[in-house]
């Protein structure tokens, strides 16, 4: 009878996690903010391009356009390839403590 009960309570309990999880996430997924249709201004359009225009500059294209293919993915993978190989070549030095006399410990 005991087994029944404990079955039945923690039948319960998952239930209410997951109706309480449900009213946390159903309304974030219809909010109107979900569904906004305008394009989020970035900081270059909402404060360098504001200032810009305050001192007479108009805006331009940039020397490196990241916006064309995997460019900017290309990028990413250069910089972590580069420090990845940089944290690896001095990963002693990194994690490793020394004592006053300069001598490492480990």
């Amino acid at each position: 009878m005991r087994k029944q009960k404990s079955e039945a309570g923690s039948w319960k309990k998952r239930w209410r996690a997951m109706i309480a999880l449900a009213c946390v996430f159903l309304p974030l997924l219809y909010s109107s903010a979900a569904k906004a249709v305008e394009k989020w201004s970035g900081v270059d359009e909402s404060v360098v391009e504001k200032y810009a225009q305050e001192q007479g500059r108009e805006a331009r294209e940039p020397f490196i356009n990241t916006n064309q293919g995997d460019l900017l993915l290309f990028v990413f993978l250069l910089a972590g390839t580069i420090g990845g190989f940089a944290a690896g070549y001095f990963w002693r030095e990194i994690v490793e403590r020394k004592d006053q006399g300069g001598s490492r410990v480990g």
